[in-house]
């Protein structure tokens, strides 16, 4: 079975970025997550949606200036 899921800890390493700016972005609802009791996960095509989604708006941006 292959895992769709990550934990803050590999959302970090997945994003290139250290953990507390994960929890930061979880805190200000920056990132898409989902909770199990008390612990956080990340979906990994969720994730990639988010990435392209980013991507696309700062490509926006760009045309518009």
């Amino acid at each position: 079975m292959n895992r769709r899921t990550m934990t803050v800890v590999e959302a970090a390493e997945y994003l290139g970025v250290c953990k507390d700016t994960i929890y930061t972005m979880v805190r200000t609802n920056e990132i898409p997550h989902f909770r199990l009791r008390r612990r956080i996960f990340f979906s990994q095509e969720t994730i990639d949606a988010w990435i392209n989604e980013q991507e696309q708006n700062l490509m926006q941006e760009s045309e518009a200036m």
